[in-house]
């Protein structure tokens, strides 16, 4: 079984898991503003539990967005950075992808629609279904303002992520679609806490690396969708 350790930073919450012997240990904080500071000593502290170094890892992989502009280059930094060091590959996650598989393992539900408040009233989003226990993506990632989302066919769907607290902006057509969000009853109330986790982002690594689709350090981007993303603040009054 490989050796994988993965990381994210794209939202509020930093984690760090790794995988080793079949196993998956994660730490998991939510710590706004805080992630340079404590992302290389969760990681540190992450090996040493193991007994590892850098290099006696696989691969290392991060949640490459999207998400916070700031969050995603954290991570793509350090994990370049590692990887470099000791002359490994990474593996670049969807961060939609990882919390529309959260939400598979929790509840079962095999079409999701993952979403990630954006800002500026745009939420990132995309839509899956399941094959095997994998997240399958349907179309595109996309970054839209929430009366934009749109769905494949008249399925029914469940709403996951910090997205779906622009639920009552989003279309009629949505809202008869979108059967339940986050688990619970589709209401105007719903407040979603889901975040990408390193764990999860670390089940999606895994199959890609056997799959052999590990990428030299250089050739790992981040994700950012939305093309102002260095926009000023003055420029966005």
């Amino acid at each position: 079984m490989p050796k994988i350790l993965a990381l994210d930073t794209s939202t509020d919450a930093c984690s760090v898991a790794l995988h080793v012997a079949g196993e998956i240990r994660e730490d998991f904080r939510i710590i706004p503003r805080q992630h340079t500071k404590q992302l290389l000593p969760m990681i540190q502290a992450m090996l040493d539990s193991a007994g590892l170094k850098v290099k006696d890892l696989d691969a290392i992989a991060f949640g490459r967005g999207p998400g916070s502009f700031a969050g995603i280059r954290i991570a793509t930094g350090v994990a370049q950075g590692l990887a470099f060091s000791a002359e490994l590959n990474v593996l670049p996650i969807s961060t939609l992808a990882a919390i529309a598989l959260a939400h598979h393992l929790q509840r079962g539900d095999q079409q999701v629609i993952a979403a990630l408040d954006a800002r500026m009233d745009e939420v990132y989003w995309a839509t899956y279904r399941f094959e095997n226990g994998l997240p399958v993506l349907i179309g595109d990632e996309r970054v839209d303002a929430p009366a934009n989302v749109c769905l494949p066919d008249a399925s029914h769907w469940t709403g996951v992520g910090s997205g779906w607290r622009y639920w009552q902006n989003m279309s009629v057509e949505v809202k008869q679609l979108v059967t339940r969000i986050d688990g619970d009853s589709a209401d105007a109330t719903t407040e979603n806490t889901t975040y990408p986790t390193a764990a999860n982002i670390l089940r999606l690594a895994i199959q890609d690396y056997q799959l052999g689709k590990s990428l030299s350090p250089e050739l790992a981007l981040p994700v950012y969708l939305r093309d102002n993303v260095a926009w000023k603040k003055k420029d966005q009054q």
